[in-house]
């Protein structure tokens, strides 16, 4: 079933793309001001990070069951660990979007300047560029997974940039899961 014409998967991709890491570095940069979100009492701010470590390693999980899934020849059961993969990833977004713009920017890190410097913002770097370059390849995908049959699916480079998504989304969300123990439970 055709949901996205062919002839603007490039094109959706790049706009959903741009749209994206716009208000994703609008947000980072405290460009967003709190009074655009809900307030939300301090408790619910303090919940979110450990919520999304849980969507991150259950988005890991389903990521590698919809990997298993099509080298098995399973398309349904892929399809479904894809999109949930996906689901995962926007409501990870959301929650640490608000929190973000709600608590006016990034959580300071808490442990020693060496361990920071050495530790944190190369693994807090490599897991943002991965993120960064993961938009694009995930959301082209899915296009492309929404835009033709099964059969002609296999003659597109779904699969190829398929392989390469996902792989840096496993990255990206194991690295976001350090990132975590290093401000939340290390330090």
């Amino acid at each position: 079933m055709e949901y996205v014409p062919r002839e603007r998967v490039r094109p959706l991709t790049a706009i959903l793309s741009v749209v994206s890491l716009v208000v994703v570095f609008a947000a980072a940069g405290g460009r967003v001001p709190a009074s655009t979100v809900p307030a939300a009492p301090q408790w619910v701010l303090d919940l979110i990070p450990h919520l999304n470590v849980a969507i991150s390693l259950t988005a890991i999980g389903t990521i590698a069951i919809g990997w298993r899934a099509i080298r098995r020849g399973n398309v349904d059961r892929h399809r479904a660990a894809m999109v949930a993969s996906f689901g995962l990833f926007v409501a990870f977004l959301t929650f640490y979007l608000y929190r973000l713009v709600a608590t006016g920017g990034p959580q300071p890190f808490p442990g020693p300047d060496t361990v920071y410097q050495f530790v944190y913002i190369p693994i807090l770097a490599v897991h943002i560029l991965l993120a960064v370059v993961c938009i694009p390849l995930v959301y082209y995908v899915l296009l492309l997974a929404l835009s033709r049959p099964i059969d002609e699916l296999r003659r597109t480079s779904h699969a190829r940039i398929g392989r390469i998504a996902a792989s840096l989304w496993l990255i990206s969300f194991a690295l976001g899961t350090v990132v975590y123990v290093l401000l939340y439970v290390a330090y």
